[in-house]
């Protein structure tokens, strides 16, 4: 895990420095580091097929694609254009080839390794890992053919409904206290082939009700519909949530946000996960400075794309 420790190394440096007065950038960058300290252009790797789905009911599941999508009818959704990279239209906004760029990377590490349900946190609150999830779902689904599952399980500062301006409840919670099923707390936006189940209604002990074996259950039962299945949970360092979360998970992703997470804060957070569960970090705001090539990039399509308007 040392190149995950030089990646909170360098969050900490750039902290240090923006205390001490230098300027920094302020223009949102998500650098994603997933087997790397550092953001480094990879030429894109062939995927694999997408996941078969059954057409009848199978092992784990006894639902299929037709119930799936029968039960979930297309609802209208008004997302946060700021929050949802991928549905404002602007597939060359900043920050989106770096989400290629992570997806690109965790399809690598599936090919090593069984991943299919990831969890997604950090250390403390506001540090980008809503943000994380739910444009990590929207860029898989890009792709055709790709399911992606994104489930906010973070029941005491619930944001993705907010992000992809849909309601907030049935959803998770309403599951884990048995007064809904699978289906009911689904929906189904704009974006093809991404569902989504929010958080439900407010409850008072949620460390209880995701510890209830509840939330395993409904991944067990819904996962051979989709290609990912990607859960929000809540910060790791302040509540227990996220450790009992990513039991029932094949991987965790955690995001640490530059010049704003404290290293030593951020090693609690890991030290909350086995070494064999967490599969990368991902540095969110980093500064241009910290991501030169994506600077590259962006910059050398933009003169691209003025020159083919002359």
């Amino acid at each position: 895990m040392s190149r995950i420790h030089e990646a909170l190394k360098k969050a900490e440096q750039e902290r240090a420095a923006s205390r001490g007065g230098t300027a920094q950038a302020t223009t949102f960058t998500t650098a994603p580091v997933v087997d790397s300290p550092v953001y480094e252009e990879a030429p894109a790797a062939p995927l694999p097929d997408a996941m078969p789905i059954a057409t009848g009911p199978s092992f784990g599941s006894p639902y299929s694609l037709e119930s799936l999508l029968a039960k979930c009818p297309q609802t209208e959704w008004k997302p946060d254009p700021a929050a949802a990279l991928f549905m404002n239209g602007d597939d060359t906004a900043r920050g989106t080839e770096e989400y290629r760029t992570l997806r690109s990377r965790l399809y690598h590490l599936r090919e090593r390794r069984n991943l299919k349900t990831l969890l997604v946190t950090s250390a403390l609150p506001k540090e980008g890992k809503s943000f994380t999830s739910s444009n990590l779902a929207q860029v898989i689904v890009r792709q055709h053919g790709r399911r992606v599952l994104l489930i906010d399980a973070d029941l005491r500062g619930p944001r993705l409904h907010l992000m992809l301006g849909t309601a907030d409840s049935p959803g998770l919670s309403d599951y884990l206290q048995g007064r809904s099923d699978e289906f009911s707390i689904m929906q189904r936006g704009p974006m093809e082939n991404l569902f989504f189940i929010p958080s439900g209604t407010g409850i008072e002990d949620p460390a209880e009700l995701v510890g209830n074996g509840r939330m395993k259950m409904l991944l067990q039962r819904v996962e051979p519909l989709f290609d990912w299945i990607i859960v929000d949970s809540p910060p790791a360092v302040p509540v227990s949530d996220a450790s009992v979360l990513a039991k029932a998970c094949d991987g965790v992703l955690m995001v640490v946000r530059s010049n704003a997470t404290p290293s030593d804060v951020a090693r609690r957070a890991r030290e909350e996960f086995p070494d064999d569960r967490l599969v990368g970090v991902v540095l969110n705001g980093a500064s241009d400075e910290a991501a030169p090539y994506a600077h590259y990039y962006y910059e050398a399509y933009d003169k691209k794309a003025i020159a083919a308007k002359e």
